[in-house]
């Protein structure tokens, strides 16, 4: 007969793997309009600057939202949160059925836009509750692949869908797996009941401000607004900055797809050395040189076959420091504020997108290449990686955490 320990211990998987399959739908919901510009142009005879309110509308909103998701994360739990975030989802991917009109889709991509730092926000406190430390990065690592795996579906498989079935019955089945993986947590993403929560953070936004003070802290923001800043402006713009040196749409796509996919084994792999040596700082900064190192042969090759190659090789370096920096953040600040914390971490690396991006949209202007706006990314790598030096990782903090791991000894 298994032990309560053992029973417990295996369950923070399945507790992790449900948030994976909720996070994965949210980014689903995000891009699955990326692919279908053209078609959504016709459909509804509206303008391409029209259908990109429909993608840009994730990033505003994520700002405005997440340090009140937060704070619901620390006052209430994760749970809470996560469910709220998956209702809002399911609501509003519901309302986008009725396609008869544009309107009906933005409001359905406002509502589901609004759930998804509730969702998101929640990984750092989840795992902190489940996972003992030398796997946490791990577990957080394995949480952001579910949201990678969801871009990836977005981009992938909404056009075959769509194909296949028509659009109507695309949405519907996009609302049914929102709201199946809305009941999957609610079945199974509980508490770990061996842990008390912590609901007794004020809220206050003087929490907030004491958190900006902290010199670590907001260091790994800025990291954060500059990593997830180039990496949406990479994606956003991978085709146009590939097509000068002969690479099709179609050509591009698979590039940016690749990228994913290394991500993905990348955020499961490295995230475990990590854990295994007990620091994030090394392993940051790899990421960071990794990246400066390849960016630029990805952004002005005109090799299909190197492309799909290097571009792997990208993902499979650049985007695993989204688990560290979660990671080190949850460390740094311990377990009563990490949902808040968490929180700010996203907000700047949501900025840092919607800004990133448009930068270089104006950097590239009339040239006939994207070569200075590639620059101009390579130098937001480089000022990423000089903070990251600055980072103190040995003023990290891990008072809340030595309970958790003294729950699985």
């Amino acid at each position: 007969m298994k032990s309560t320990k053992a029973v417990k211990y295996s369950s923070n998987w399945y507790v992790l793997l449900s948030f994976a399959v909720l996070a994965g739908i949210s980014q689903m919901l995000w891009l699955n309009f990326a692919p279908l510009i053209s078609y959504l142009k016709s459909h509804y005879e509206v303008s391409e600057s029209d259908i990109n309110w429909l993608l840009i509308v994730f990033p505003l909103i994520y700002i405005l939202f997440s340090i009140h998701s937060g704070k619901v994360i620390d006052r209430a739990g994760y749970r809470f949160s996560i469910l709220l975030g998956g209702i809002f989802m399911s609501v509003f991917s519901t309302i986008r059925i009725f396609d008869s009109s544009f309107l009906f889709l933005l409001i359905g991509q406002i509502g589901i836009a609004i759930g998804q730092p509730y969702i998101l926000n929640a990984i750092s406190s989840l795992v902190v509750d489940w996972f003992p430390k030398n796997k946490q990065a791990t577990a957080t690592g394995i949480g952001t692949v579910g949201m990678f795996i969801g871009m990836a579906v977005a981009l992938a498989g909404t056009p075959l869908l769509v194909d296949h079935f028509g659009f109507q019955p695309t949405l519907i089945i996009m609302a049914i797996l929102t709201i199946f993986a809305t009941l999957l947590f609610f079945f199974i993403g509980h508490h770990n009941s061996k842990l008390k929560r912590n609901s007794s953070t004020s809220g206050s936004f003087s929490t907030t401000f004491k958190l900006l003070k902290n010199k670590n802290l907001l260091l790994l923001n800025i990291v954060s607004f500059l990593g997830l800043g180039v990496f949406n402006g990479l994606t956003s713009w991978l085709e146009q900055i590939l097509k000068p040196y002969g690479i099709s749409s179609e050509q591009a796509g698979i590039v940016g797809g690749t990228l994913i996919i290394g991500g993905i084994i990348g955020s499961i792999v490295i995230p475990v050395f990590s854990d295994k040596v007990g620091k994030r700082k090394p392993f940051l900064l790899v990421t960071i040189i990794g990246s400066l190192l390849l960016i630029y042969p990805v952004c002005t090759s005109g090799n299909f076959a190197f492309l799909i190659v290097i571009g792997s090789l990208l993902g499979f370096i650049f985007l695993p420091a989204f688990a560290l920096l979660l990671s080190a953040t949850e460390e740094l600040v311990g377990e009563k504020v990490s949902g808040e914390a968490t929180g700010l971490l996203l907000m700047a690396g949501n900025l840092g997108a919607v800004i990133v991006i448009g930068v270089m949209q104006l950097i590239k202007g009339e040239q006939s290449t994207w070569i200075h706006s590639v620059y101009f990314v390579l130098i937001l790598m480089l000022i990423g990686f000089f903070l990251m030096i600055l980072f103190k990782e040995s003023a990290c903090i891990v008072v809340d955490n030595k309970k958790n791991n003294n729950e699985y000894k």
